[in-house]
């Protein structure tokens, strides 16, 4: 059983590495305006891969550290989408900070669940 329990965790450990990654890279072009024509559907993708994230790549032992990163990540993200040089002189760098935001933000909320779970449980 132990075997079995290790290779699931290793998928489900992939399967939130390649997320993360696949998340990030999506978060860039949608940020940099490409695709605009699957902007709303890649919206969606990226909000969906934050979600896969939270659920699947923050082990127990990781949980502070992920909070506290991506608690920083998502407010610097998104007061540097809302200063006027971004928004004024490089608008595709909100960009990028807004599409970040939208995989971050889901990720950071269901590990912070997690959290509250295991908290309540003791």
């Amino acid at each position: 059983m132990a075997r079995k329990k290790s290779t699931l965790k290793k998928c489900c450990g992939s399967l939130g590495s390649w997320s993360f990654l696949i998340g990030i890279v999506l978060a860039v072009i949608l940020g940099l305006g490409f695709g605009k024509d699957y902007a709303d559907t890649l919206v969606w993708v990226v909000f969906v891969l934050g979600l896969l994230v939270g659920l699947l790549n923050i082990t127990d032992k990781e949980v502070s550290a992920f909070l506290t990163s991506g608690t920083i990540l998502v407010l610097v993200a998104y007061l540097g989408g809302e200063v006027g040089v971004f928004k004024d002189l490089v608008p595709m760098i909100g960009n990028i900070l807004n599409a970040i935001l939208t995989l971050f933000v889901p990720a950071t909320i269901i590990v912070a669940l997690k959290a509250a779970f295991v908290l309540a449980e003791r």
